[in-house]
């Protein structure tokens, strides 16, 4: 059949022709969590909501009414379940549901048994190593807080953090903590609060409950949204038995929500004394310290280079004047013992000198050269009888002075 503006099909050719494609789709199995559950007494058909856990997702489901009570445990909101059916399109409303044959109850057996293949699965992508768990504030300004509304985890976390430290801030986000609404409540509410500024850390809180009743705190969806905000995160969920996922991947278990409170919130009055302990303990020592300093200053100001500063010199001032005298000692006896050499030369020099040999008697005889003479010569003296001619002017010096003379005759000495 064509299908063109002037040959559109009616209401019922398209509503017919969706149940044809859906019904074709067969029968499947489908996991999810009963939310709601519609029995109407003389009814042939019963009414279910199933939700998917992880998201805000859902189904209308519909059944006889004897396969909610067929099973060994009868079937009530907030149950795990797997149902075989086929879609149906109800072609007068355009609505779609699941027309189901079989409800399969998931056991607490199989429950854990996926509890433990997801700790697994994330435990390999190292969602639960030590390296990427944030560390807390010493002292956080705001903290978040996501818990039950008007629940006994709210009132402990509240008063113990208010008694141990009176200034605290809390923004507070109420969401269910079980159930098949709890878990993108919560994602909602963990989203706000890391993106507030100034929320410091973040609690995730409830009370104990059966494995069914803290199945939200081991979903997926949950544990990887707490591994990829920014702001610490703590899990106080359940009592110190209880472990769900979400322990493995918050920052900081708490065994309850009690704990919570005291990890997060240090106690004023042992933070104060804990200020008052350090501060005796500095005080002592420093005034240890300076106890120690004056006593090495009053050691020091008692050595003697200290108590007499001028001692080390008196005490050289003997051996100063001593090395004076004995320079000066030294000096003398070396003056003296040349003045008496000089006076030793002297006297040598005295008598080997040429005035002592003329007063002796003897004396110097020079050749002087006659007026008329012309052979420029200068006075010598003549050891010689051959250098004094007969008529050779003499200058014969003695001890107390000097004549001249003429050679008048020569005497030569006679040979034995």
């Amino acid at each position: 059949m064509s299908n063109t503006p002037e040959s559109a099909w009616p209401v019922r050719t398209i509503n017919t022709k969706i149940a044809d494609w859906l019904h074709k789709l067969g029968q499947v199995w489908v996991e999810g969590q009963v939310t709601q559950i519609n029995r109407r007494p003389g009814t042939r058909v019963a009414f279910l909501t199933l939700r998917d856990p992880a998201a805000d997702v859902s189904i209308q489901i519909t059944c006889k009414p004897e396969l909610l009570t067929r099973g060994p445990v009868p079937l009530t909101e907030g149950a795990r379940v797997v149902v075989l059916g086929r879609p149906n399109f109800y072609t007068g409303r355009a609505t779609v549901s699941l027309l189901v044959t079989e409800i399969r109850p998931i056991g607490i057996g199989e429950l854990l048994a996926r509890i433990e293949r997801l700790r697994r699965l994330l435990a390999a992508e190292g969602l639960f190593d030590a390296g990427r768990k944030r560390p807390l504030p010493f002292l956080p300004g705001t903290i978040g807080l996501i818990t039950g509304r008007a629940s006994a985890a709210e009132r402990d976390i509240v008063s113990v953090a208010q008694k141990r430290w009176p200034a605290v801030r809390f923004e507070i986000r109420n969401a269910p903590v079980q159930g098949p609404t709890a878990v993108p409540a919560i994602l909602r509410h963990l989203a706000e609060l890391d993106a507030d500024p100034d929320v410091d850390v973040i609690i995730l809180a409830r009370g104990g409950g059966s494995v069914e009743d803290l199945l939200p705190f081991s979903d997926e969806a949950l544990c990887r949204a707490v591994a990829q905000v920014t702001t610490a995160v703590v899990s106080a969920i359940g009592h110190e038995p209880d472990s769900p996922v979400l322990d493995l991947v918050a920052d900081l278990r708490a065994a309850t929500p009690t704990d919570a409170a005291k990890r997060v919130v240090p106690d004023v009055a042992v933070e104060l004394a804990n200020v008052r302990d350090l501060r005796a303990r500095s005080a002592g020592a420093l005034r240890n310290w300076v106890t120690t300093q004056v006593r090495g200053l009053d050691s020091l100001r008692g050595r003697p280079v200290l108590a007499q500063p001028y001692r080390i010199v008196d005490d050289r001032i003997d051996e100063i004047e001593r090395a004076a005298r004995d320079i000066r000692r030294d000096v003398a006896r070396l003056v003296s013992h040349e003045e008496q050499r000089i006076e030793h030369l002297r006297a040598r020099l005295s008598t080997l000198g040429p005035a002592q040999t003329l007063a002796r008697g003897y004396a110097v005889v020079q050749r002087v050269p006659g007026a008329a003479s012309s052979s420029g010569e200068d006075p010598h003296v003549v050891t010689s009888i051959d250098d004094m001619p007969i008529g050779t002017q003499l200058r014969i010096r003695v001890a107390d002075g000097a004549t001249r003379a003429a050679v008048m005759g020569v005497e030569k000495p006679q040979r034995r």
